[in-house]
C-alpha cells in the first residue's frame, strides 16, 4: 500500500517512523542501558520494591491521618461498648487489704466510671484517685473477667500522733497525715509536737534507733524552733538535744550511757539540757518551794563537768 511502513519479522531493535527513518536513542536511554548492564538486580525487582514502598508510604499516611482524626479511639470505644452489651461489664468490686480505710469510699471511687463496660474501665484513673487518700500507700487495680473489678489496697501504718495548732492527727512513719484523732481517745503512740514536726518523723526514728534502750521509754517529742528536738520520757523528764542530726545523735548516745550507769530517769529530775555539747545541765524538781538537793551524775572522762541549774529557758 502507498505510504505504508514495511515491517520485518523478528525483534525490533530501533524505533521506525512512517518514513522509514530510525529514531535515535536519547542520552537517558543509553545511560540506563549501561546502568542495567552492570547492576546485578533485575529492573523488574527494583520496580516491584519501589511499588511496595509507595504502597506502605500511602498506608502510613492514611493511618496517621486516622489517628489524628480519632478513628482508633472511636473504634476502640465502640468495641468496648459492644463487649459491655454482651455481658462484659462491671457487676462486682472486690476490695482487698483494707483495715482502717473506709470501704465505701473505695467502692465509690471504683464505680465512678464513664462506662461500666469492662474494657473501658480506666484503671489508672481509679488508682490515681485512691492515692489521694492518706491511708492508701499504694493500690493495684485489675480486671477479673467477665464482670469483676479487683482493688488491692496497701495501707499506711500509723507511727505517731502529731499535735499542731491544737489539733491531733495520726501520721505514718514518713509524716503523711492519715486522719484526725479524738483528744479523748488518743492511741498509744509517741506524740510529736510542733509545726513541721511530722516532716521530721523519719529523722526522729533514725535518732532513736541509735539508743534502743531509751526508745521504749519515750512518751513524745517536740520539734522546737524548726531546728531541734526536745524528748519527753514516760517518767516525766525532758531532754533538750542540740541542733543537727549528727550532733543530736552523739548527745543522745552520751545520755543513754549516763542513764545506763547512773540511772538518770525516774530520780526526780525535771530537765536535762544538752544543747551545748560542752555542758550537761540538769534542772531539779522543787519540793515545798525549796530546791531539792542536786543528785547529778559525774562527768564522763575528757568531758566538761556537769552543771545544775533551776532555769529552763529555751535558747
Amino acid at each position: 500500500m502507498k505510504g505504508s511502513t514495511k515491517v520485518t519479522r523478528g525483534p525490533v531493535k530501533r524505533a521506525v517512523t512512517r518514513n522509514g527513518i530510525r529514531k535515535p536513542k536519547t542520552r537517558r536511554a543509553i545511560w540506563m542501558e549501561k546502568f542495567w548492564k552492570y547492576v546485578p538486580i533485575k529492573a523488574e525487582t527494583i520496580e516491584r520494591a519501589m511499588t511496595g514502598a509507595t504502597i506502605v508510604l500511602i498506608a502510613g499516611t492514611i493511618v496517621t491521618a486516622s489517628v489524628y482524626a480519632g478513628v482508633p479511639q472511636f473504634v476502640g470505644t465502640e468495641m468496648g461498648q459492644v463487649a459491655g452489651r454482651a455481658g462484659f461489664k462491671v457487676k462486682r468490686v472486690e476490695v482487698k487489704g483494707l483495715d482502717r480505710m473506709d470501704s465505701l469510699t473505695v467502692y465509690a471511687v471504683a464505680l465512678d466510671q464513664h462506662s461500666m463496660a469492662m474494657p473501658l474501665v480506666d484503671l489508672d484513673k481509679v488508682r490515681g484517685q485512691l492515692l489521694q487518700y492518706g491511708w492508701i500507700e499504694d493500690a493495684r487495680i485489675s480486671r477479673r473477667w467477665p464482670d469483676t473489678l479487683v482493688v488491692d489496697i496497701i495501707e499506711r501504718k500509723p507511727a505517731a500522733v502529731w499535735q499542731n495548732n491544737q489539733k491531733l492527727s495520726l501520721i505514718d512513719g514518713t509524716g503523711v497525715e492519715l486522719e484526725r484523732v479524738d483528744p479523748n481517745a488518743i492511741p498509744d503512740l509517741p506524740l510529736v509536737i510542733g509545726p513541721n514536726a511530722n516532716r521530721q518523723i523519719e529523722d526522729l526514728h533514725d535518732l532513736l534507733a541509735t539508743v534502743p534502750a531509751l526508745k521504749p521509754m519515750l512518751a513524745g517529742a517536740s520539734w522546737v524552733g524548726n531546728r531541734r528536738w526536745d524528748l519527753r520520757f514516760e517518767s516525766g523528764e525532758v531532754l533538750a538535744l542540740p541542733e543537727g542530726q549528727d550532733i543530736a545523735s552523739n548527745a543522745l548516745k552520751r545520755f543513754a550511757r549516763l542513764d545506763g550507769t547512773q540511772r538518770l530517769l525516774g530520780r526526780g529530775f525535771v530537765r536535762f539540757d544538752m544543747r551545748d555539747p560542752s555542758k550537761f545541765v540538769v534542772r531539779l524538781k522543787r519540793n515545798n518551794g525549796a530546791i531539792a538537793e542536786p543528785v547529778a551524775p559525774p562527768a564522763e572522762p575528757a568531758q566538761a563537768a556537769i552543771k545544775t541549774d533551776t532555769t529552763s529557758a529555751d535558747l
